[in-house]
Formats: C-alpha cells, structure tokens, sequence
C-alpha cells in the first residue's frame, strides 16, 4: 500500500472518537488476553464468611451467593465474553459472504433460490431469529454461538449481494472474462477483494451487535452454563440481588455497554477511514479529428464474420431487442469503425462478440465466427480459452479496466498464466514486456503499482498491453479515448494503429465521434437503433455517404473554418428507445425525405454502386458529398451573448 494512502487513513486515527475507539478497543482486547491470566484464581475463590456483601474496600463490587469478588469475576468473563462474540461474528460472516457471492457463481435459477431465501429470512429481526436458532440448537456456548452466527448471516448476504452485484458489472471483470477466467477465479481474485474492506467495516460494528445478543442468551439461560460465566450470566446472577447490591447487576450491564461501544465506535472510525480514501478522475475533450489512415488490403480468411446478429432482454412488456440483424465481417489486419448516437447498439455488439452478455440476455445470430470457430455452437471452456488468446477488449473507462486491489503487472500476467501455462517469473517478465511495447515508460517499475498510480493515458495502454498478452488476432476498442483528453486520445488511437500494421491484428473501433473513426479505420459501420444502416470506405465517407443518418453525423461536427456566426446543424428529435422501434424505417421520424414507404417498411442493407464495398439501408440514398451545413439538415439558431 502506497505510503501516501496509508498516511491518509492513519488520520483518521488521530481525530479524537477515533483515537478514543482505538483505545478502548486496544484495552478491551488486552483485558481479555490478561485478565484470566491475572485475576483467574481470585475470582475463584468462594468465601462462605461474606455472602452478597456490598461494596467495601476489600471487595469495591461486592461478592454473589457464594462469596466469590464480583469486580475479579467480571474482569475474568472479559474473555469468554469477547471470545464468543468474535467467534458468532466470524460465522455469520462466513455464512453470509458465501450466500451474499453464491448468486455470482452459480447458475442463474440457483443464484435466484438462494437470493430469494435471503430476502426471506433479512425481513425477520435478528434477535428473533437467534432465539429461535437458540431453541433448536440447543442450551449452551455452542449452540447460541451458532445461533447468533445464523441470525447475523442474511444481514451479511445482503451486503455481500449489493456489493458482489456492483463489482461485478466493472469494466475489469468483464476484461478477466475475457482473457478466460472462470467465474470461481472472478470471485476469489477479482469480486472478494474488492468487496472486503465494507464487510470488515461491518463485522467490526456487528460484533457489538453479537456481544449484546450473546449477553442478552446468557442471562436467559441459553448461553453459557455453569460453571462458565460470561457478563450475561453474571447479569442474571446480579439481577436476583439488585436490591441488596444494585453494583452486582450494574457492573456487568456496564461491561456489555461500555464493549458494545468500543466495537461500533471503532467500526465507525474504519468506515471513516476507507471513505476517506479518494480516487483520481480525468476528463477531457471530444477528438477533433485525424489526418485519414492509409488503405490496406485485406488478406486471407476473415477473423470475425456476423450475419443476423440479435441481443435481446426480457422486459415487462415482452422482449426488448437493443440490436436487430447486425451483419459485418473484419478481414485480417483490417480496421472497422462502429459510430452512432448513445443507444444505437454499438458497444452491445461488441459484447456480443466477445461473449460478455450474460444472462437474461440472449444472443441469437445466423453465424457467429470467430477465427472460423461458430462461437453460439462452442463449449463455454473452449470458447473462452479461444476469446481469451486471440481477442482483446479495450473498454470506454479507463479508471475501471483494472482491478483496484492488484497490481497492473499481477493483473497482466494472470493472462499468460491461465493460458499459455507460463510460471509467475515468466508470465510477470512478459507483463513487463508488453507494457514496453505499448509505450509505458519504466515498464518494470510499473508493473509493480497499483492502478490508481497510472494517469489515464498510461491505463489505456496498460489496457492494450493485456490484450497483447496473448496473441490477439483482434481487438475490440469500445470508446477508448472517451475519458481521455486530446493530445492522449491520439497517442492511443496511434498506439492502436501501430498495433494492428506491427501484428497484423484486426481492430473493431466503436465511437460515438464519427471523425475519430474516419481517422483510425478503413471501413465505417454507421449503427442507428440497432441497425448498421450504412457499411462504406473510410475513404467514401466524406465525398459519397449515402445514408441521410451518416450525411447528418458528417454535417453536425464543426470544422476549423466552420463560421462561428451561423447557426449550428442539428439531427431533428431523438433515437428511439429499443421497445420504441415500430415497423418501417427507424430513422423515418427524423428523416426530411420519409415516405409512406419509409414509415411501412424497413429496408435492406444493401450494396450500391459498383461492387459490393459501400451497402447501405434507405428508401432514398442521397448522393454527394456533404457540406460544412448539409442543406437537407435543418438548422438550430443560438441565442446571442452580449459582451461587455
């Protein structure tokens, strides 16, 4: 742990409640280890000459029934006391960590059995559950340990379920899935770490909760039995002289209290401390642009082929479809773009792809190829092991490509380990090598920090360079340079490109800025609610598009010359949501030359012009080259801002 980080958690320590919970569980714990071990014997001892004698100064507590010191006896029971509820907190956290992450591994109906039993039993109150765990397990130590341990456990699943539940949906568990990774090795390596320091925080503040709970078993008789004494028996043993000697009930009580507080007060102060802990954030501006990459044949058998790819999601209303008959192939060392508006279906195809949707999604397509292998017909094993040497994910969020808790040559190496079999020492040699290749400076001092330590130009590329890895015949980019600033937005689509014409991998870029992949790519897939409604050459893009959607992109992006004073190019109305897509043409609504026929049905992707390199879906394909303004595209006037 950086020394910076550990600094800024100390101080915590130092404000006044969380110096004095510090200290006081510091003694609490200390009087437990030593008390027995002092004062054993003397509470021990019965002395039939001062029965239920008040406080005085040979006893400053008093003694019970049988003589014996109440102060020395409720010294002692610090042990047992403690010990029992440490040991109920532990089992109730076990148990609910197990049920809380169970969902995460095990099938979907399953994960849903255990959810829903959860749910049940969070709705009880826990001091009625632990009585009725006490009554079947029986009197005694071991059975109201168990008890609390059971009654503490659905608090804790639930905990572990929300957290499990929002680490897994992370950018960087998505990428150790797809460098291969099973979902025990997700749980244990990536979802349980990152999850442990608010469960801990927890299991502090409930181990007060089980002190009181245990106390409360005790001086009802289901705790622990005599000749074993803990505070809630010496409570009830107190309670039957309360009139004689109030101190032998109060001493006790106070005992149960004054602990209780030490745990919380001190669960408090971690929970402080970890949410003291901040995280650098970086934003940027939108990409203005790049100088067009060169052309490049395309060689050899095609690395990806897509023919009707569908995602579906069951919703209320029936089934939701995201992305409709998504066709396209990637040739060998070729450069595909993917550009359209948020919720036009882009980053599910990649996921798609790359088999990251889970369930209750479902994927359909006529053919699904990847490196000739039908991926919807393949075992998950064999399908993995294939995505997870040959494929790389770069994703949109730099901040969370990496697990937080691990080091980004640990996490790099984890791919060589699990696939090409290689040692620790090998497989961390190759991270560091990789992360040369992607341009990292110091490499090997690198590889040995934490992901927070990297800027976000630096993540990127350590991003890419777990992708490389393997062997990667193609990489899926999805919105790399999103959260980066300009100047590093082009060091990494050049780092990108670099990639491809070094190794001869495939890239599959998706952006929402249609300039960043007329730069980077050959080819352009312009996405409109689920639809690829133009496939054309990067180099037709700007001179010939066909499609009124892929005219409307060109003309809203302001160029350099662009006149500061006319009015800015707008696409009419919004994207259709996914269950708000009717018959006939999507883009129809917003569309100046929609017809009946355009509002009744749908067109084809298909080719135009010579040769089959520029397909495209309209009723009414425009020609020519689009302007600054397209004079189809309607105008929005801004309001005027007065200088002083």
């Amino acid at each position: 742990m950086p020394v910076r980080k550990a600094r800024g958690r100390l101080s915590v320590l130092h404000t006044p409640v969380g110096g004095c919970a510090t200290a006081l569980l510091v003694l609490v714990l200390a009087l437990a280890v030593l008390a027995p071990l002092v004062w054993g014997d003397r509470a021990s001892v019965v002395d039939t000459g001062a029965l239920q004698q008040g406080p005085s100064g040979a006893h400053p507590l008093g003694t019970d029934n049988l003589g014996r010191d109440i102060l020395y006896r409720v010294l002692v029971a610090s042990r047992l006391s403690v010990e029992l509820a440490v040991l109920a907190t532990l089992i109730g956290v076990a148990i609910g960590t197990v049920l809380g992450t169970a969902p995460t591994v095990l099938p979907r109906w399953a994960g849903r059995l255990v959810t829903s039993t959860v749910g049940i039993a969070v709705a009880f109150p826990g001091l009625l559950l632990a009585l009725f765990f006490a009554v079947i397990l029986g009197v005694g130590a071991k059975g109201a340990v168990l008890a609390i341990g059971l009654a503490m456990a659905p608090g804790f699943a639930r905990l572990a379920q929300t957290l499990a539940a929002s680490v897994s949906g992370r950018d960087f568990v998505a990428a150790a899935r797809v460098a291969g990774a099973g979902r025990a090795r997700l749980l244990v390596r990536h979802v349980l770490p990152n999850i442990a320091e608010p469960l801990i925080v927890n299991a502090t503040v409930g181990a007060g909760m089980a002190l009181l709970a245990f106390s409360g078993l005790s001086f009802l008789g289901l705790g622990v039995q005599a000749p074993d004494y803990d505070w809630g028996r010496l409570l009830g043993e107190g309670l039957n002289q309360i009139y004689v000697n109030p101190t032998a009930a109060l001493a006790p009580g106070a005992a149960v209290v004054i602990v209780g507080l030490a745990f919380n007060l001190f669960g408090e102060t971690m929970a402080a401390a970890v949410g003291a802990r901040g995280r650098p954030r970086s934003t940027g501006a939108p990409y203005p642009g790049h100088a067009q990459a060169p052309p490049m044949d395309v060689t050899g058998d095609p690395v990806l082929v897509v023919e009707n790819l569908r995602v579906a999601f069951p919703g209320t209303g029936g089934w939701t479809t995201p992305v409709r008959g998504v066709s396209f192939t990637v040739g060998a060392g070729e450069s595909v773009g993917v550009v359209g508006e948020s919720g036009s279906g882009k980053s599910l195809t990649a996921l798609a792809v790359s088999q990251l949707i889970e369930r209750p999604g479902v994927v359909t397509a006529d053919r699904l190829e990847f490196l000739g292998t039908p991926l919807l017909d393949t075992p998950e094993r064999q399908a993995r092991r294939l995505l997870g040497t040959s494929l790389a994910m770069v994703f949109q969020d730099p901040m969370t490509s990496f697990n937080p808790t691990r080091r980004i040559g640990r996490q790099l190496a984890e791919v060589a380990e699990e696939h090409q079999g290689l040692s620790r020492g090998a497989a961390h040699a190759r991270a560091v090598d990789r992360l040369r290749a992607v341009r990292v400076p110091a490499a090997a001092r690198r590889a040995r920090q934490y992901p927070h330590e990297f800027s976000g130009g630096m993540r990127q590329r350590a991003m890419i360079g777990m992708g490389l890895m393997g062997d990667p015949r193609l990489v899926v980019a999805d919105e790399p340079t999103t959260a980066l600033d300009v100047t590093v937005q082009r060091q990494v689509l050049r780092l990108l490109t670099r990639v491809r014409e070094s190794d001869g991998s495939a890239l599959l870029l998706i952006s929402h800025d249609i300039t960043v992949v007329a730069g980077a790519c050959q080819r352009v897939l312009v996405m409109y609610a689920g639809r690829v409604v133009e496939d054309l050459p990067t180099s037709d893009l700007r001179s010939a598009p066909r499609h009124p959607y892929t005219r409307a992109l060109l003309a809203a992006v302001p160029a350099l010359d662009t006149d500061r004073d006319a009015p800015l190019a707008v696409i009419p109305g919004r994207p259709p949501e996914p269950a708000e897509v009717l018959s006939g043409c999507a883009f129809a609504p917003r569309c100046p030359f929609a017809d009946e026929r355009c509002a009744g049905a749908d067109p084809v992707l298909a080719n135009v012009g010579v040769g089959d390199a520029h397909r495209v879906a309209c009723w009414h394909p425009r020609d020519g080259a689009v302007a600054a303004v397209d004079d189809d595209l309607p105008v929005v006037e801004l309001p005027e801002v007065a200088h002083e």
